[in-house]
């Protein structure tokens, strides 16, 4: 007798970190072709910093790319420009940076948090109202835990609790791990910029990456091109 199947789970979605952004012309040009590559959810924009109004201006000059492709657009903090840059959330640093946050981008935008350290501020965050949570980025010197742990703390989540949870990728090994390990996003930024085949290679190879782990745990990936932002 066949066993029956386990119940279908969407395949874990990219999410895409901008490089630091001076100079947004280059970056504009460069992202339709990127974001039509592949289905990006979401793109995060790292902003270089400088005055509000040409950071602004940075971020109007990027939204149409992002926005037109069908994915979201999520500030690198900088939570005070969301609205007026026409952005849809921010991506914060720690339950602090969270809760401030709440007022000026709920119920409206998106409100992300990393700088999760424990377990138990990983919970607050969700308790708080997170919109996800994000486990793996470097701290301020730098450091990250083990693609193991990483790996480790996104199959805890998945397990126990309903917010969406994304692994902070530094390669295309990691984006396997963590879409194997039950990431619902994977956030891929640094090693797609560097590579010498050029990102839009790169994002297509991290993609493909993170179908072979989903496929690994939860069963054959199928690509749906009505997925959010493709419908």
């Amino acid at each position: 007798m066949a066993t029956k199947p386990l119940p279908s789970r969407p395949a874990p979605r990219l999410y895409l970190a901008t490089p630091e952004v001076d100079d947004p012309s280059h970056l504009a040009s460069q992202l339709p072709e990127l974001l039509a590559a592949t289905d990006v959810a979401a793109v995060l924009l790292r902003l270089k910093q400088t005055d509000q109004k040409t950071m602004t201006s940075r971020v109007k000059t990027l939204a149409p790319a992002i926005q037109n492709a069908g994915a979201a657009l999520l500030l690198d903090g900088h939570v005070e420009l969301v609205a007026r840059a026409g952005a849809d959330g921010a991506h914060l640093n720690g339950i602090a940076a969270l809760d401030d946050a709440f007022p000026s981008l709920k119920p409206d935008r998106i409100a992300g948090v990393g700088g999760l350290a424990t377990r138990h501020d990983s919970m607050a965050a969700g308790e708080a109202g997170a919109d996800y949570v994000l486990f793996g980025e470097p701290d301020a010197g730098g450091q990250r835990p083990s693609m193991e742990a990483i790996a480790e703390r996104l199959q805890w989540w998945d397990e126990l609790f309903e917010p969406p949870c994304v692994g902070f990728a530094a390669s295309r090994e990691e984006a396997f791990e963590f879409a194997s390990a039950g990431a619902d996003f994977v956030l891929v930024g640094d090693f797609i910029w560097a590579d010498p085949r050029g990102a839009k290679a790169a994002l297509i190879d991290a993609a493909q990456a993170i179908a072979e782990g989903y496929e690994a745990t939860f069963g054959e990936a199928k690509p749906d091109a009505d997925q959010a932002g493709h419908g």
